[in-house]
């Protein structure tokens, strides 16, 4: 039977006080892996996903850092790496929404946040992470992207473009990183149940509850950070091991689609 036990194995999370990183980190450490809880705000919601992982058996820290800010990730890593020893595991998934505009309308620092946070931050840590996980004769890393670069749909590129560039990334870095045995792979939800989703999902179509869309999804629900999660588990662990530069959609064969 594949293995997919990750005891042993130290991870840390971006953006995991809430929503699909919290599920994420949970996942990873009902697994067996310790975590590192990142995250930008929610102090307390951070804590709560401590307390969770904790509760589970496993080791647990928050760190607050925003993916955008080069010291701030510096002294984050570095501080993993004391609290817990080197990471093998290193889950890119920190994100923001875009405003939901077109082209035209809108601005340059708009599009120079999302890739900030989805471009360039993936790519900071992971160089900040690599000689931590080139230590270990197997590490992971993943990329949280989106069905967006998918779908392409019009009043999103921002999103799309960035979440597109955070894809090369780890298709890149895949083959930059197979001959020190660290594999990378693209983890790309639907839309989700999260705070994220939740917004999407009311600007969209004007409801309060997200869960209105089940009937028109695989399944008969809304997927659920769980899900997610149950692919980051597969990719790291040993369960998997000989898969690198790809992407797995959550997405229902492609029928999670709403507008």
């Amino acid at each position: 039977m594949a293995d997919m036990n990750l005891a042993g194995r130290v991870a840390l999370v971006t953006g995991a006080s809430r929503g699909i990183g919290r599920g994420i980190a949970l996942g990873l450490a009902e697994a067996g892996a310790d975590v590192a809880v990142n995250y930008t705000r929610g102090e307390d919601a951070a804590a709560e996903t401590v307390a969770a992982i904790e509760a589970l058996g496993r080791k647990a820290k928050a760190y607050q850092a925003s993916v955008a800010d080069e010291a701030a990730c510096a002294a984050m890593v570095a501080a993993v790496e004391a609290d817990f020893g080197p990471m093998s595991i290193l889950v890119n998934n920190a994100g923001i929404a875009s405003r939901g505009l077109s082209v035209a309308d809108t601005t340059p620092e708009e599009v120079d946040k999302l890739f900030a946070v989805h471009a360039a931050g993936p790519h900071r840590l992971s160089r900040l992470a690599l000689p931590q996980l080139r230590q270990h004769e197997r590490s992971d890393i993943i990329v949280i992207s989106s069905i967006a670069t998918y779908h392409n749909s019009p009043n999103g590129a921002p999103y799309t473009m960035a979440k597109a560039a955070g894809e090369a990334l780890a298709i890149t870095l895949a083959k930059e990183e197979l001959k020190n045995g660290v594999r990378v792979n693209i983890v790309a939800p639907a839309l989700t149940v999260s705070d994220m989703g939740e917004k999407l999902s009311r600007a969209v179509t004007g409801n309060e509850d997200i869960h209105h869309l089940a009937s028109k999804m695989p399944f008969g629900r809304v997927a659920v950070p769980a899900d997610v999660a149950a692919a980051v588990v597969w990719f790291v662990s040993d369960a998997n091991p000989y898969c690198s530069g790809q992407k797995l959609n959550i997405d229902g064969a492609g029928q999670a689609t709403f507008r």
